[in-house]
């Protein structure tokens, strides 16, 4: 099959890439949730090699990563793995967990459940960093994303742009602090937490 392809993927994966390098350094096991394209778990594991880059996404989208990961044929990315944040979770235990353009994605029930679940696959002082668009206080950061907001409420009533502090809130109850919040080119941020040592 031909591999799927995204621009933005393509546009985003340097800038976010020096994050990951700076907070995955000392990591060695990595889910990304919501692979998509297959796009960035190629590109983040052939520069981070001392990661074991999990991918997983809804099995409609495996073909397409498969694809990536065939092509690329990496020692550090096995099979990716079927995964719905509803559904039955990975067997764990990751040190990090990486997400890109999925919370706008998720219904909030499906955000809740995500940060709810992520103490019972994680180490103790594992790092969660997550890609997109963040509101503040209920308002928009940039026209930019007011309209892609609109266009996101106009394909399903479930998506939306979320509130970084409603976000925040979900994490520091699973056990996962703020520690960075790193602005990024089209009006993105890469928010990093660190699970709390009990």
């Amino acid at each position: 099959m031909s591999k799927p392809h995204s621009p933005s993927c393509e546009r985003n994966r340097e800038p976010i890439l020096e994050v990951l390098r700076e907070y995955f350094a000392d990591r060695r096991r990595v889910l990304e949730v919501g692979s998509g394209t297959g796009q960035h778990a190629v590109h983040f594991a052939a520069a981070l090699p001392q990661l074991i880059w999990q991918s997983s996404d809804r099995a409609e989208n495996l073909p397409g990563i498969r694809a990536w990961l065939d092509e690329a044929v990496l020692p550090n990315t096995p099979a990716p793995l079927e995964f719905d944040v509803g559904g039955h979770w990975p067997r764990g235990p990751f040190d990090a967990v990486f997400s890109a353009n999925t919370l706008h994605i998720m219904a909030w029930p499906e955000v809740q459940l995500f940060f709810a679940h992520l103490p019972t696959i994680t180490r103790d002082d594992a790092i969660l960093v997550i890609y997109g668009p963040f509101n503040h206080d209920g308002k928009y950061s940039s026209e930019s994303n007011a309209a892609f907001d609109q266009w996101l409420q106009a394909r399903g009533a479930h998506m939306a742009i979320r509130d970084a502090e409603a976000v925040d809130a979900l994490a520091d109850a699973a056990g996962f602090a703020l520690i960075n919040d790193v602005a990024m080119p089209a009006n993105n941020r890469c928010r990093v937490w660190r699970r709390a040592k009990p």
